[in-house]
């Protein structure tokens, strides 16, 4: 048996489920979990995500997705098929702060993480010790704001990965990197978005005297720190905190912030929809 995965996505109107229902139980599928959300059942936009077990037979597949096809057309429907436990190769970036790497390679290593890592890459060579001792190739770009040498970077993610993680890589991807790169670029921001958007967030905060402070993992777009945001993460301050306090505690943040992300990625559990995204 298979495990696949469905993500549906269409205008609300009468159906749908037992539409998707139907044609998993005429190809021989079971529904293991279904989620589903609406924006609004007077007009609104209709979102799900159903898991199921099917045949390995090479006729049932076709006869799925050619009733995917037909559904889709019948709905005006956006839907994505995807097989469980074929892991995603996930490509990181990384500059000096390291806490948001260590983490998850601690978690690719106990497998919490199942997905692929076929590479870092890193402007200091600060990581290459850790990242060898996973058995992880690590690849050293002297990367700078002057000279971002992003044409080797893309020529190693588009052979090598199917996203991106920038697990804090502190220069800014140009807009011809995403184009050219066209796959799911994630990004942690440690700051509380959309609040203190670019450089030095926590003293930003610490500035404003704010009483919460936040890490934001969101999808890299053209505009910098807007994409869609995926996962966000707070903890209490304090008029006590100063801004080593801030940056200590958001370390924590970060780290769950992105995990996070990337756990929703990878198990299919997010659904892009114009500026938002939809985590199940």
């Amino acid at each position: 048996m298979k495990t696949l995965i469905l993500l549906f996505q269409c205008k609300d109107q009468e159906g749908i489920v037992a539409g998707i229902s139907n044609i998993i139980f005429k190809c021989g599928g079971n529904i293991i979990t279904a989620d589903q959300h609406s924006t609004d059942l007077a007009g609104g936009y209709f979102f799900i995500r159903v898991e199921f077990l099917i045949g390995k037979r090479q006729q049932n597949l076709a006869k799925l997705k050619q009733g995917l096809s037909t559904l889709s057309r019948r709905f005006l429907a956006k839907a994505s098929l995807f097989d469980k436990n074929k892991p995603l190769r996930m490509g990181i970036c990384v500059s000096k702060p390291g806490h948001c790497l260590a983490e998850i390679l601690y978690l690719w290593q106990t497998k919490e993480l199942s997905v692929e890592i076929p590479f870092v890459i890193s402007n200091t060579l600060d990581h290459q010790g850790l990242v060898e001792r996973y058995g992880i190739p690590f690849y050293y770009i002297p990367a700078t704001k002057q000279n971002r040498q992003e044409a080797q970077i893309l020529e190693l993610a588009l052979g090598q990965s199917d996203f991106l993680v920038l697990a804090r890589y502190m220069l800014v991807l140009s807009n011809k990197f995403i184009k050219g790169y066209k796959k799911d670029i994630i990004n942690i921001h440690h700051g509380f978005l959309p609040s203190f958007k670019g450089r030095n967030p926590y003293q930003q905060a610490l500035d404003k005297g704010v009483k919460v402070i936040g890490a934001t993992s969101h999808f890299v777009t053209q505009k910098l720190d807007e994409g869609p945001i995926i996962s966000q993460a707070v903890e209490y301050v304090s008029h006590k905190d100063d801004l080593s306090d801030l940056v200590r505690k958001g370390r924590n943040l970060e780290k769950k912030a992105l995990v996070e992300a990337i756990s929703a990625y990878i198990d299919y559990r997010i659904i892009r929809h114009k500026s938002k995204t939809i985590v199940f």
